[in-house]
């Protein structure tokens, strides 16, 4: 999800107008819905400055907003969030450990149990030994070109 994106879905959350944010941030009333849906649109980009004028004016961090480093523990979390936020993905206990799981109730439910139960037949292979690491990465790497239970071509 592009910074954009995720500046509307937390502005709508919040209730709150184009105008109202970009006056927010400092912009002038004739402009501050324009330049905002030019960001939102992505149009334009903000720069780390104004992204972190836009968090605050959403009462969020700045990370929430920009497009996840998965290379840092910060960045991880927040991917996490998005895909809970786009995909239904939830965070759970299970025998007193925390796991992630598909929320049955999210729209893309069965989009993505199908590709997570590919990803699990491969997985338990590697498990059983039936696949090197190798084999499994390439699987993972090349997905859905390599994938052969056919669950990727039923998903739009």
């Amino acid at each position: 999800m592009a910074t954009g994106e995720r500046i509307r879905r937390i502005r709508t959350m919040r209730g709150m107008t184009l105008k109202y944010l970009g006056e927010s941030v400092g912009f002038p009333e004739n402009t501050a819905d324009i330049r905002m849906a030019q960001y939102e649109s992505g149009t334009r980009t903000p720069k780390a400055d104004l992204t972190e004028k836009i968090a605050s004016a959403l009462d969020v961090v700045p990370e929430t907003l920009a497009v996840p480093d998965i290379e840092s523990y910060i960045g991880v979390i927040h991917t996490l969030f998005a895909l809970e936020d786009n995909f239904g993905l939830k965070i759970d206990k299970l025998n007193d450990e925390v796991c992630i799981r598909l929320d049955k109730d999210s729209t893309e439910f069965f989009n993505m149990v199908t590709m997570f139960k590919a990803w699990e037949q491969q997985a338990e292979k590697l498990r059983a030994g039936e696949i090197t690491k190798e084999e499994y990465d390439n699987w993972r790497y090349n997905y859905p070109r390599l994938d052969k239970s056919g669950s990727f071509k039923k998903i739009k």
